[in-house]
């Protein structure tokens, strides 16, 4: 099936998600959680994702993960990633508590598209410490799309991971999670990449947001957030409304999209000396924007 039929049949059947200039939402992508080896990618920016998260919370945030949360290609077991990412799931749990958190499953968590999967893993947890289970984002629903629609315009925003349509990503994911499972994890850990991804692979990378535009620009400038690339995109003036995340992988930093008071904007979240004391600080900065969101529609 092609992207864009892939693209137009998770549009029409994606929950919708009633907000206005009041709401506030964070979107990360490409979180890549692993089990704290050699080969996990969030390792070296987990306490960026952990200070981010708690940061947005207390703000009155709600968090959706746009795909990829959890790297379930490289890792058989999702205990594994648990256990090494307790404090991010911890903090997680505290946005579901209050129903603001939102998964979206992508190409490295296509496990997450079976409920009874989901159940099985996400609902609740063996606390060690505890002797039993404890719940963890309990009923939770992992969506493959959903689209965001303002109460008093009606205009919609389109969140979808970003991998439909591209083949080994889409429909021949388990052939492609067995060749990372058992080709790639070895290699990465001595510093071979992946070719095949379009994280790391430009003519892929530009493939695959061709496809995306395309979708957009045959769909009235459907307005439409993804990652899957790793390479954030906030479009300028006239251009399709193609947003991209960025992702939480970058060598020195994560990358997010916010939205609040009415207005959008593209941020990055990364470890700076102080200009006086040269104590590292975590700071936010904005990478473009913010945009009234009005002004794209």
């Amino acid at each position: 099936m092609s992207a864009s039929k892939r693209l137009t049949e998770v549009f029409e059947s994606a929950e919708e998600i009633l907000f206005d200039d009041s709401s506030k939402f964070i979107f990360f992508s490409d979180c890549h959680r692993g089990d704290n080896s050699w080969s996990d990618d969030l390792a070296h920016n987990q306490v960026l994702l952990w200070y981010a998260l708690k940061r947005y919370y207390e703000d009155g945030f709600t968090y959706i993960e746009v795909g990829d949360g959890d790297e379930l290609w490289e890792n058989k077991k999702f205990e594994d990633i648990r256990k090494a990412h307790s404090h991010l799931f911890w903090q997680m749990r505290e946005f579901h508590k209050e129903n603001r958190l939102y998964l979206i499953w992508g190409n490295h968590n296509a496990d997450w598209k079976e409920p009874k999967t989901v159940e099985k893993h996400l609902y609740e947890f063996y606390d060690e410490r505890a002797g039993g289970n404890e719940p963890l984002f309990d009923g939770i629903t992992v969506h493959e799309g959903l689209v965001l629609r303002h109460s008093d315009t009606g205009h919609r925003i389109f969140v979808v991971h970003g991998h439909q349509g591209d083949l080994w990503s889409d429909r021949l994911w388990r052939f492609s999670r067995f060749f990372v499972r058992y080709v790639w994890k070895p290699l990465q850990v001595v510093g071979i990449r992946d070719p095949t991804s379009p994280a790391k692979n430009f003519k892929k990378r530009r493939a695959v947001e061709r496809r995306i535009i395309e979708w957009i620009e045959a769909n009235d400038n459907q307005m439409l957030i993804c990652g899957h690339t790793h390479r954030p995109v906030f479009p300028g003036a006239g251009a399709p409304l193609y947003f991209n995340i960025g992702s939480c992988v970058h060598p020195r930093c994560i990358t997010g999209i916010e939205i609040q008071d009415g207005r959008i904007e593209l941020v990055k979240w990364w470890v700076r000396p102080d200009d006086e004391s040269g104590v590292l600080r975590v700071t936010k900065e904005t990478k473009v924007g913010p945009k009234r969101l009005r002004d794209f529609f």
